[in-house]
């Protein structure tokens, strides 16, 4: 697709919500489709080639992914833009720092069909409850409205104790398709097929969905979907973006209006985040927040690194920019600021002090990536 035209069209993408409703027609002509030209060509203009990788990514395999709430309310992160790779636990970060526009970069080009569909599920789905509905297949209970003070103990409850509906399925699956299609990014009969599949997968599995690896055996410690719906942050609080209607709200809205914008792209490549800077410099929005998770881990693996900080340093910076990571032990063993009962560890770490330090001595290991600099906060243990 050709490069956006000029400013005003970018621009556009902010002025109001984006729909993907039927347009009234105007007689005898028959009714089409608005499509959502302005979040389709930014998709086009960001994104890069797809890689593979050895993991479907359906959903996080990190228990502890709330636990950065906690250093990032210490530091102020707020509004800005975020940049994040993986699938919806983004949505949980995104819901703390409610960003100007958020940009979720991956380098497997099924992030970004499975993002198309979780959006097409955000704008069918006024509330929680009818979120989780349709993203595993259930019916939507009468009254959904009465649902939006209940809490998402009672939200999981319903969905376990509601089978799938296959005729349901059926119905639905035209207009998540039609609205994915209004979405206006170009997408071949593979890629609906994809879709599809990965909607299927949340709907066998319901909440025990768990994060699976494509050659490598499944690990005790991958958490099932209810899991991290129901998880804490380290202040004991449950923070995901589906814990209360006003934290869903922040992330439909963005939805809504094509600000949650999915982009196939490495991170230590030579476009996509390079790119999203210049898109942001020009706007004159810096980067809040960049949720990494163990990402740097491959890209020291693969001699990419520098490139990836390097991007990092492109980026326009809010002066409390902050890097989040997921630390998962490995040849170094257990993290210091490891949570007893969670495998993972996140850490925030001030985004110029991770540029200046890349910049100056560097980080021979990952070990030393993890360990210098990150912000410390007081551990209540969650559980």
């Amino acid at each position: 697709m050709p490069r956006l035209a000029g400013t005003l069209l970018c621009l556009a993408l902010f002025t109001g919500p984006l729909t993907s409703q039927a347009a009234a027609p105007a007689r005898p002509a028959p009714a089409r489709a608005v499509v959502d030209t302005q979040f389709a060509a930014l998709v086009s203009q960001l994104s890069e080639a797809g890689a593979y990788f050895d993991t479907d990514n359906l959903i996080s395999n990190e228990t502890s992914y709330l636990h950065a709430l906690t250093p990032l309310r210490r530091l102020g992160v707020r509004g800005g833009a975020y940049l994040g790779v993986g699938p919806d636990q983004n949505f949980s970060y995104i819901a703390q720092i409610r960003p100007a526009v958020a940009f979720i970069v991956d380098i497997r080009r099924d992030n970004m069909l499975q993002h198309l569909l979780l959006r097409a599920l955000f704008v069918q789905s006024p509330t929680r409850i009818e979120y989780l509905a349709r993203l595993h297949g259930r019916p939507v209970p009468r009254g959904a409205a009465r649902w939006q003070g209940r809490s998402i103990q009672q939200l999981v409850e319903y969905i376990d104790a509601t089978p799938a509906d296959p005729r349901l399925v059926a119905a639905r699956r035209d207009s998540i398709a039609a609205a994915i299609r209004g979405f206006g990014v170009p997408l071949t009969p593979a890629d609906h097929a994809t879709i599809a599949r990965f909607h299927d997968a949340f709907i066998d599995a319901g909440l025990g969905l768990r994060f699976e690896t494509h050659g490598r055996a499944p690990q005790a410690y991958y958490p099932t979907y209810r899991q991290l719906l129901l998880e804490r942050d380290l202040d004991g609080r449950r923070a995901s973006f589906l814990a209360s209607e006003q934290r869903y709200g922040i992330v439909r809205s963005m939805q809504r209006a094509g600000k949650i914008v999915p982009v196939v792209g490495d991170l230590g490549g030579q476009h996509a985040i390079r790119a999203i800077g210049a898109w942001l410099r020009a706007r004159k929005i810096p980067v809040s927040a960049f949720y990494t998770s163990n990402v740097e881990f491959y890209l020291m693996q693969d001699g990419s690194f520098g490139r990836f900080a390097g991007n990092v340093a492109s980026l326009p910076l809010a002066s409390r920019s902050a890097i989040i990571r997921s630390y998962f032990p490995g040849r170094w063993g257990p993290h210091p600021e490891a949570v007893r009962g969670y495998h993972a560890t996140q850490l925030v770490q001030r985004t110029q002090a991770f540029v200046r330090e890349a910049a100056g001595t560097g980080y021979p290991t990952y070990w030393d990536l993890v360990t210098r600099g990150t912000m410390r906060a007081p551990v209540r243990q969650p559980r």
